[in-house]
């Protein structure tokens, strides 16, 4: 049974997913979620989501929901097609697992803040407050010398190979230029990284909005 990813096309989170089904060349439809109806508040949706969040995956009954879960169950899955994005040995893994967690807790914080404040909150009709936008690009920017450090050292954040945490910094990363920054352009490596990323054909197919491919 194909996969049925439950999301937004428009969605970050559901783009994270979607570009990693494309790293690894898994069919996918995609079931759109309507957020402006609030469609992912619904009962049914919670059934599946209960926090009412998008995005979820179903494959075949089986659900998971959380997108950095989701795309560790599908590079699992599928890890003998695609790019191979999680390490297998044993040291290589806790490289990985550092990474990931050097994701969340350092860069994604700051870089969501500053996004919903300058896009999803007039989205949502309330006005942004310049003052915390410049507070999360300070904090962003802070982590980002420490990004450039480790990067000067190797090709990605877990090493010198592509890993899920490298796709998972994509799509809150290329869409700070329209929150009003060009951080990820302000630091060599960072910069040279982040554009190799976001070339990859994965991102290219996804990035302006997400379809089916099954």
């Amino acid at each position: 049974m194909v996969l049925r990813l439950f999301g937004s096309p428009f969605s970050t989170c559901s783009k994270r997913v979607a570009t990693v089904l494309h790293e690894k060349k898994v069919p996918f439809e995609l079931v759109v979620i309507d957020l402006a109806k609030h469609e992912q508040k619904s009962p049914a949706f919670r059934e599946k989501q209960p926090f009412g969040q998008i995005p979820y995956l179903d494959d075949d009954g089986f659900i998971v929901y959380e997108s950095r879960a989701i795309c560790r169950y599908i590079a699992t899955k599928y890890a003998d097609q695609g790019t191979k994005l999680i390490p297998t040995d044993l040291k290589g893994l806790a490289i990985f697992e550092q990474a990931l967690s050097v994701e969340q807790a350092h860069f994604n914080p700051s870089a969501e803040g500053a996004i919903s404040e300058n896009i999803y909150k007039p989205f949502f009709g309330k006005a942004p407050d310049p003052a915390v936008f410049e507070g999360h690009l300070k904090k962003l920017d802070e982590k980002l010398d420490i990004y450039d450090l480790i990067l000067s050292k190797q090709k990605y954040l877990a090493g010198d190979e592509l890993t899920l945490v490298d796709l998972f910094h994509i799509p809150f990363g290329a869409i700070l230029p329209t929150a009003g920054s060009e951080i990820m352009n302000s630091k060599p490596h960072v910069a040279k990284w982040f554009k190799e990323l976001t070339e990859r054909p994965s991102w290219q197919a996804i990035k302006d909005n997400i379809h089916s491919t099954a």
